[in-house]
């Protein structure tokens, strides 16, 4: 939540703020004070944000890092079922063997794979048909130091062996993501906020929720996945969002002045 309130609030303004006005959000959405300071303390920690300290208050500004973190996140985030060209029935196919002696490297693996949309049909083997994710799935590899156990490969799919729809059906768990498109579709659908925090809080809430989606789905051309729910959630998150986004902006400035010491 508070890398939802850093990438949409304080980094659109371009200007530090003060602890109080961090807290003010967190704990206005439901967190309790003292994981609202650790939270911070940990974004600290992690090098995103940085303290200008004035006397006994704190105020806060996005390091270049954090800026760079908010930026990557919000393409990828805010270009979610954006419209695609046709697919060409490309596959982008990895094929990663992690040695035993770094083992330990297998969660960011899977981490980072998952967050580029790779699906994992069978061990080892990663695939994704968005083939541009060259660049970005070498990264990966080469800063986990496996390109010596990795191969890759561009290809279309044989008839040999499984079908498409039956690799999808492998390689993504879509019934669970499904569950989650409904859950927010229902959340939404139709919610007006009152002005002011309601608006505010509901518009942080919303954009946290979508933020989780670029884990859990893989974009799949519709040439794969037809009729896919995602779509008509992005539909529904991208006209919230730019039916609340000023006035959220405007709350936060408001805020901000509110709360600052003094």
């Amino acid at each position: 939540m508070l890398i939802t309130v850093l990438g949409e609030l304080v980094h659109p303004n371009d200007q530090p703020v003060w602890t109080s006005s961090l807290l003010y959000m967190l704990v206005g959405m439901g967190i309790e004070q003292r994981t609202a300071r650790q939270a911070i303390n940990r974004a600290a920690a992690s090098g995103w944000i940085s303290a200008q300290r004035q006397g006994r208050e704190v105020r806060w500004e996005l390091t270049d890092s954090g800026k760079r973190l908010m930026e990557d996140g919000a393409k990828r985030v805010y270009s979610l079922h954006a419209d695609a060209d046709p697919w060409d029935g490309n596959w982008l196919i990895l094929l990663v063997t992690i040695p035993d002696a770094q083992r330990s490297v297998r969660k960011s693996l899977y981490t980072a794979l998952d967050w580029e949309g790779f699906g994992n049909p069978t061990p080892g083997v990663w695939v994704s048909p968005h083939v541009d994710r060259q660049p970005r799935a070498q990264k990966v590899i080469d800063e986990l130091e496996l390109r010596s156990s990795t191969l890759a490969f561009v290809g279309k799919a044989s008839a040999i062996g499984q079908t498409e729809q039956e690799l999808v059906e492998l390689s993504w768990d879509l019934d669970e993501v499904t569950a989650k498109y409904e859950e927010l579709l229902i959340r939404y659908s139709g919610l007006q906020p009152a002005p002011g925090d309601p608006l505010l809080f509901t518009h942080v809430k919303l954009t946290n929720e979508w933020q989780r989606f670029p884990f859990m789905d893989p974009q799949l051309p519709a040439e794969l996945l037809p009729n896919w729910i995602g779509r008509r959630a992005a539909v529904l998150f991208h006209q919230l969002r730019e039916a609340w986004y000023e006035d959220a902006q405007q709350r936060w400035r408001e805020v901000v002045k509110e709360t600052s010491p003094g």
